[in-house]
């Protein structure tokens, strides 16, 4: 159960579409985001034109305040992971040098085809 909340907290509704972010994805298959987004860009051909866009600084703000005040609501042992998650998101993501990708629902499942 708690995996099931894990994952369904690191799903968030931008732009009409219900997505999960590419370092949120990368911890769910255990790799670097780097190395995500190069097996994606490696493997464009397998998917959808519109299952990733990447963010605006606008929309990153929103969510990095969404993650902030999520782990602030939690009282359960999910909270050890909720502040972990939001010490990625305002700690070692904002030094990336990019903004993240958001990958759709469509395509979190065709990214299972190439995982190592």
């Amino acid at each position: 159960m708690e995996i099931i909340k894990s994952i369904q907290s690191r799903i968030y509704e931008i732009r009409g579409e219900r997505v999960m972010l590419d370092f949120d994805l990368a911890v769910l298959y255990e790799v670097e985001t780097k190395v995500l987004n190069q097996a994606v860009k490696r493997n464009i051909q397998r998917f959808p034109d519109d299952f990733m866009f990447q963010l605006t600084t606008v929309e990153f703000q929103s969510i990095q305040s969404q993650i902030v005040t999520a782990s602030s609501e939690i009282k359960s042992s999910s909270q050890i992971v909720m502040m972990n998650r939001s010490q990625i998101v305002t700690g070692s993501q904002k030094h990336r040098g990019n903004l993240p990708y958001a990958f759709t629902a469509r395509s979190s499942h065709a990214k299972r085809g190439f995982k190592k």
